[in-house]
């Protein structure tokens, strides 16, 4: 190309194209700014794996706290991994393959005595309960002699072992030799005594709730039964379990989490719609079963955790191991330390 063909540029637009060039620099780095807080967040903000069977009350919760943006507000993302069963989920547990769980805290305290570093934080009072029908002639625990009890959970069942301490105590005798004991799973125990197979049953909270919805008649509740053995602290029945070095690394996240569920227990138990918005949840479309699975629900809500509760706790798994050796405790004749989460790093 010739000289004289070269295109022709007016000054000006050599004076502005770099002010142009240094608009749009200014501009992208401004954009780049605002959203580099964003991207750092979504990049360092692992979500806490949380084990939840499908229909369990911990999936209410998650699925509250997500409708109504409590996540958010408490600064902590949740990621769902849907178990069949508790027992599911102490093998996820155990495998890494999910953060926490709810289970019991006798299973923790025996995982602790085997080296492995979990930690329990309480979820739920709510106790286990001897049910019969309306028209029972059981009025007393003496009344179960000779009689065939339904047992939920197996025979190291903590509601089973406490029960028959408690008939220990007041009658002096063994419950598994006057009464006919039959371990079956929650829901088979609930239509065996429903076919009037059984006489009475000692089944898990939402099992008793379901039969106390159908008129059945709660002959003794697992605060009752803790009461009955001389204890007056309010003993959480389930906790959160996780383990100790991940919960170091995570306070801030685990602490939002509970913050979370906590307010969207609460919402579940004061706000109607909050509770409607579970019903495909809940299984059960009975009002007369959902109420009493709300109440029951509601009334294991963790209101109080301190030394006393602690102090309890200790003095309970004592009590466990008595009659049963190490087979529902493990081999520590104590509660092993370290079990409850301390809420820091």
């Amino acid at each position: 190309m010739t000289l004289n063909k070269l295109p022709f540029y007016p000054a000006r637009a050599f004076v502005q194209a770099p002010c142009r060039i240094a608009a749009v620099l200014v501009f992208s780095g401004l954009i780049a700014w605002l959203a580099g807080p964003v991207q750092a967040v979504a990049e360092t903000d692992t979500p806490i794996r949380l084990g939840v069977l499908p229909f369990g009350t911990l999936n209410w919760e998650v699925h509250t706290a997500r409708a109504e943006g409590l996540d958010h507000t408490h600064q902590v993302a949740i990621e769902t991994i849907t178990l069949a069963n508790p027992e599911a989920g102490k093998i996820a547990l155990l495998g890494r393959k999910v953060d926490m769980i709810v289970s019991d805290w006798i299973w923790v305290a025996t995982q602790r005595e085997q080296h492995r570093d979990w930690q329990f934080h309480p979820y739920s009072t709510a106790q286990g309960a001897l049910m019969v029908p309306a028209d029972s002639p059981i009025r007393q625990l003496s009344d179960l002699a000779g009689r065939k009890l339904g047992v939920a959970g197996g025979g190291l069942d903590k509601n089973w072992l406490l029960l028959k301490a408690l008939v220990r105590k007041t009658t002096g005798q063994a419950l598994e030799h006057i009464t006919t004991p039959v371990f079956a799973a929650p829901p088979l125990l609930n239509q065996q005594i429903s076919q009037g197979r059984l006489d009475a049953v000692l089944n898990y909270w939402n099992f008793s709730a379901k039969l106390e919805g159908q008129g059945y008649r709660t002959l003794l509740d697992g605060a009752a039964v803790l009461q009955g053995l001389g204890f007056s602290a309010s003993v959480p029945s389930l906790g959160y379990v996780f383990s100790e070095a991940w919960a170091k690394r995570e306070p801030g996240g685990i602490a939002g989490l509970f913050d979370a569920l906590k307010e969207a227990r609460d919402k579940l138990c004061k706000s109607d719609e909050s509770w409607n918005r579970i019903g495909f949840l809940i299984e059960e479309t009975d009002p007369r079963l959902q109420h009493s699975l709300r109440t029951r629900y509601c009334a294991g809500r963790v209101q109080q955790f301190g030394e006393a509760e602690k102090k309890a706790m200790e003095s309970l798994y004592v009590l466990l191991r008595q009659p049963e050796a190490d087979k529902a405790t493990g081999s520590s004749p104590v509660l092993p330390t370290g079990i409850f989460w301390s809420g820091g790093p």
